[in-house]
């Protein structure tokens, strides 16, 4: 297994599968540093973007994986995941011996469902979902959370490297934990600054003079940074959706059930963006909770 990730890059076969938000960018970093890439979504129209880059265009999973050593997958959710990788033929038209790389944020015991399949097939599986966002694939500064083998993810180290910066968190599963830690961070975070906002301004206080006051201070984030600059733009366009953000927290939820753990401030949030996806705000950013929140305050004080 190890040969065929340790050639130069323009030896190495790549199939990127699901070329939206993130995995376009990503897909972009791999073509330009000199992979042989093999896109498809299914949208064709936002895999032929990639074509400039030198990306080859396939017209089915099955057809994009054949001969890959390495196969990416950034798809919506587990079963969409699922069903590309084994309903649509991906497991029977890949080599015995290549990676399967998920960078899919999905629930862990999808992941352990997928690795235990395709390893009935010969082929390796690393959960690795990042967190960074579109600005973070577009720069190749992702954090990247792998579950796995860690030889396996060894032998992937420069590949990751043009996408970001890799930590092997633990066996199969792990990486997805992880991110499921992370969004509990994100969306809790993005409520509190949210907050934050609505409560400086009610107090008299400028929110984009708030949010430089603090800029340095404890409360410093990229959450503060890139999503507080956004509540004071109120530029709400998705680089990530509340329609993926709910979906994540509906699986940290589920995970806490099964681990017996009461999470109370995620418990909280998820009720938030359940009622603001209701709303309409499904593919507002994650940011946008600052609508169903000065919405709620609005009416509390109309009562």
């Amino acid at each position: 297994m190890t040969e065929a990730v340790e050639r130069s890059a323009g030896e190495t076969k790549i199939a990127f599968l699901g070329t939206g938000l993130m995995g376009a960018p990503m897909a972009r970093r791999l073509a330009r540093t000199g992979y042989r890439l093999t896109v498809w979504n299914r949208d064709p129209v936002k895999a032929k973007a990639l074509e400039p880059e030198g990306a080859q265009i396939a017209a089915s999973p099955a057809e994009a994986v054949e001969g890959a050593d390495i196969v990416f997958t950034m798809l919506t959710d587990g079963a969409v995941v699922g069903e590309v990788l084994f309903g649509s033929g991906c497991a029977q038209a890949m080599r015995k011996g290549a990676v399967v790389v998920d960078t899919s944020s999905i629930a862990p015991p999808a992941a352990k469902d997928h690795a235990a399949r395709l390893a009935a097939f010969g082929i390796h599986h690393i959960d690795a979902p990042v967190s960074g966002g579109v600005v973070g694939a577009e720069a190749g500064t992702l954090a990247i959370m792998a579950g796995g083998e860690a030889e396996v993810i060894s032998a992937l180290a420069d590949v990751f490297a043009v996408l970001g910066r890799v930590t092997h968190v633990g066996p199969t599963g792990a990486g997805q934990i992880c991110k499921l830690a992370n969004q509990q961070i994100v969306a809790v975070t993005i409520g509190a600054v949210a907050e934050a906002m609505i409560l400086v301004e009610a107090g008299g206080a400028s929110r984009e003079a708030f949010r430089d006051a603090i800029r340095g201070g404890f409360a410093e984030s990229r959450i503060l940074e890139l999503h507080g600059g956004r509540m004071v733009r109120r530029d709400f366009e998705p680089g990530g959706s509340s329609r993926n953000q709910l979906k994540d927290l509906n699986a940290v939820i589920a995970m806490a059930q099964s681990l017996s753990l009461t999470l109370p401030l995620t418990e909280k949030v998820r009720e938030e963006f359940t009622q603001f996806v209701a709303e309409g705000g499904a593919e507002r950013d994650h940011s946008a909770l600052l609508l169903h929140l000065e919405k709620l305050n609005a009416g509390d004080k109309a009562r």
